[in-house]
């Protein structure tokens, strides 16, 4: 039971929650433990269930996902967040990093992928839809993206805070934005699975993120993939 992923359900529609509910506990390392129809109603859920990730919808009556997961992700010791939606604007899905959602799939995704995403999260990875990553790349690649003083203050604003780390940890800030996992970040790097994990959780801690996809936007923000 250690290794059970205990999820929560976070959906306006009650057919949505319903299918999602069943189709999760089928997997036999994950616990749907709760469902809520709103995003004002998550922290009190998250307080009343111990809570590994929450699988939320961005579209809800009173408050949206986004602002639900920003306000999860302040919390000490939060739960993951992964998106699942039918949107694909890159607002949406810029806005759902920088909340801190660990992943931003649609909800027309196969399931066994639905069920691969919750675990890949829970692994530390983060998780994208091929059609989120598409409008992902449009958004931060666009010529409007890379001009201007805006862009200018932002760039200087990424390089600054990657100052902060020491040489190894920016290596490894580098080697996630370039989508490199754990284990491959060992191997290129020539360290321990264990130091890159510490190194991961120092930059984290030290540049004030969320998780892994919030130091990829950090870099590619500097420039520097």
């Amino acid at each position: 039971m250690d290794n059970v992923i205990r999820l929560a359900v976070v959906d306006d529609d009650p057919l949505v929650r319903s299918g999602l509910r069943l189709m999760l506990s089928a997997a036999s390392d994950i616990e749907v433990v709760a469902e809520a129809a709103d995003g004002v109603d998550v922290e009190s859920l998250v307080d009343a269930h111990d809570t590994d990730l929450v699988l939320m919808d961005i579209r809800m009556p009173r408050m949206d996902g986004l602002a639900a997961t920003a306000a999860l992700r302040r919390r000490v010791d939060p739960p993951e967040v992964l998106i699942l939606t039918t949107f694909t604007s890159d607002g949406y899905i810029l806005d759902a990093l920088r909340a801190g959602a660990a992943g931003y799939v649609l909800k027309h995704t196969p399931p066994e992928q639905i069920v691969a995403a919750v675990r890949n999260v829970m692994a530390g990875e983060p998780v994208l839809s091929s059609a989120a990553v598409k409008q992902l790349i449009n958004a931060v690649t666009a010529p409007a993206a890379d001009s201007g003083p805006d862009r200018r203050t932002r760039r200087t604003e990424a390089e600054a805070m990657l100052d902060l780390l020491a040489p190894r940890e920016r290596e490894v800030a580098i080697a996630v934005a370039e989508g490199r996992t754990n284990a491959e970040i060992a191997t290129a790097c020539f360290m321990s699975l264990p130091t890159v994990k510490a190194h991961v959780s120092h930059i984290l801690t030290k540049l004030g993120l969320n998780n892994r996809v919030q130091i990829a936007l950090l870099v590619y923000r500097a420039g520097l993939v």
